[in-house]
């Protein structure tokens, strides 16, 4: 496997470019977008696509997202409708996905669904990447199906190793969070998965709700979850609730992690999520990976479902148990 390192807000267009040959000849190359890595495949290559869906482990009915750096290659590949172009004009580049009709994407990208669905990242790396690669590209999270997802090239390499063929390492990813994916083909428009962008934003723009769960082909896979137990509370009373537990845990031979805001406990194995929700979303996916090569138990605080909380804790609930306090 390849490692090639650049600089994010500058990269260096002969090592991209390496990376995109990998890519233009059927390979699988992982890249940083500003919300996850991604694990990038020619999305119009059916033999590329199914060693992705492979390699990842990933559910052949669980349809990729397709990454654009041109936005004529929305025409080119899907026939968006009016709905669909106005969140396109207010959010590309950025963390929100659209499906929108599909035109020419093979049916083994889409999971055989008549849509496709598109993002354009707002990330240089990501962008060069497509444009070496000449070609559209699927890239879900660089992660085995079913862990936490990556925000760290670091992570990448822990999960796949050598069955992948490259990894741009461009650094930490800013948001930590996926994108928010939006079915356009819908009135109103209906949000598949909760992500970067919140439902409130979208509404200034569109009228929108929560998709039903069983529209989501990935909803029926485990997302998220770690080796460790984890354990989600929410309330003020955080911290002591939490030692708490992970006492009683502790006297049970349990070896126990708590991650919170603003935390730091000399008795327990801690990571600090950062001052905000803003912090919080940019590490939490790094906490229960670092903390599960070492815990047993991991005690995370929950946080109110508002805005961007609310996408961090659809991720939280289905990492582990939540409780209120």
């Amino acid at each position: 496997m390849i490692k090639i390192k650049v600089n994010p807000e500058n990269p260096e267009e002969d090592k991209i470019r390496i990376a995109g040959e990998i890519i233009s000849r059927g390979g699988l190359v992982a890249f940083p977008t500003e919300t996850v890595y991604g694990l990038g495949a020619d999305a119009l290559n059916e033999k590329a696509v199914r060693r992705l869906f492979a390699v990842k482990e990933r559910p052949p009915d669980n349809p990729l997202i397709v990454h654009i750096a041109d936005f004529d290659d929305i025409y080119k590949i899907s026939e968006p409708n009016a709905i669909a172009k106005k969140l396109i004009d207010q959010f590309f580049p950025g963390p929100l996905t659209v499906l929108v009709k599909n035109k020419t994407v093979p049916k083994i990208t889409t999971a055989g669904l008549p849509t496709v669905a598109i993002r354009m990242p707002d990330h240089k790396v990501a962008l060069k990447l497509i444009e070496e690669s000449e070609t559209v590209i699927s890239a879900p999270s660089a992660n085995k199906s079913g862990k936490p997802s990556p925000t760290k090239a670091i992570h990448v390499e822990e999960d796949f190793r050598d069955e992948i063929d490259c990894i741009i390492d461009g650094g930490d990813t800013k948001i930590g969070i996926e994108s928010t994916v939006a079915d356009t083909t819908v009135y109103p428009v209906e949000i598949i998965r909760v992500g970067a962008i919140p439902k409130e934003e979208l509404e200034e723009y569109v009228e929108v709700k929560l998709a039903d769960n069983s529209k989501n082909p990935a909803i029926k896979y485990t997302h998220y979850t770690p080796k460790a137990e984890v354990i989600v509370l929410v309330g003020n009373e955080f911290v002591e609730k939490a030692v708490d537990i992970a006492r009683d845990l502790s006297l049970k031979g349990k070896k126990v992690g708590i991650a919170g805001m603003n935390i730091k406990l000399d008795e327990f194995v801690t990571f600090n999520l950062g001052r905000n929700l803003t912090d919080f979303a940019r590490n939490i996916f790094d906490a229960l990976r670092k903390l599960e090569k070492c815990c047993d138990v991991i005690i995370v605080q929950g946080v109110e479902e508002r805005g961007i909380g609310y996408t961090i804790m659809d991720r939280l609930s289905k990492a582990g148990r939540v409780y209120r306090i």
